[in-house]
């Protein structure tokens, strides 16, 4: 299931807009509650989010923070949104998906879809089965953009994580382009073992390390397409 913490961390903002007075979130139905909670929770959850990652940066899911537009037209992305993020769990469930404000966060490591072997950033078969899925559900939302990254342990060298980082997220990337993705819609990029999200002192921790992180935000088609829908 999409991860519970981050669906937890709706009602938390809702429950501190209750606690607040906010009395156009008391009066509300659900979906405009959600629309309240958009315009206003940007930066508390990049706040949160801020707290529990620590000094392990997650720049993926700062992408989806920065490009929240809030309000009604953002419960209209989220409602998209919340779409495509049912469909990749649904056909790819080893994946790691996240539903966060108005994005969708995507991990895959070793043990859930795209594997690269030690030192190797060739898409094998077991990754280009779920990339050709992925592509295929991106095909079906073109209205959204895709960030790209790519991330390593600590072992070697910081200089050759960080050139092997770049080649296996170029990799994804270009994959995803030749499975008829638009390449305009991909930003690609890389950190090496910059952004550890696990303990890179155990074998578990390194290989969870080793992963391709993609964030999924919406297009600047579909922010107009939002704005003009709920005005």
């Amino acid at each position: 299931m999409i991860q519970n913490s981050l669906r937890k961390l709706g009602v938390g903002l809702l429950a501190i807009a209750l606690f607040t007075g906010c009395d156009a979130v008391r009066n509300a139905g659900n979906k405009e509650k959600g629309a309240v909670i958009g315009a206003t929770g940007g930066a508390v959850i990049g706040g949160i989010i801020g707290n529990n990652v620590g000094d392990k940066k997650n720049s993926a899911l700062g992408a989806i923070i920065g490009g929240v537009v809030g309000g009604a037209a953002g419960t209209y992305i989220g409602d998209r949104m919340d779409r495509q993020a049912e469909k990749i769990e649904e056909e790819i469930p080893g994946a790691e998906v996240t539903r966060v404000g108005e994005g969708i966060n995507v991990t895959f490591d070793e043990s859930s879809g795209v594997y690269f072997a030690t030192n190797k950033y060739n898409i094998n078969s077991k990754s280009a089965t779920t990339l050709n899925k992925l592509a295929g559900i991106f095909n079906e939302y073109p209205n959204s953009l895709v960030l790209v990254e790519g991330h390593t342990d600590n072992t070697g060298s910081a200089e050759y994580n960080m050139g092997l980082s770049q080649r296996r997220a170029s990799a994804v990337t270009d994959y995803l382009v030749g499975q008829g993705v638009s390449s305009g819609r991909f930003t690609t990029k890389w950190y090496g073992e910059t952004q550890p999200k696990y303990d890179n002192s155990t074998s578990e921790g390194r290989a969870k390390n080793r992963r391709v992180e993609i964030a999924i935000v919406a297009s600047e088609e579909l922010k107009e397409e939002a704005r003009r829908k709920t005005q």
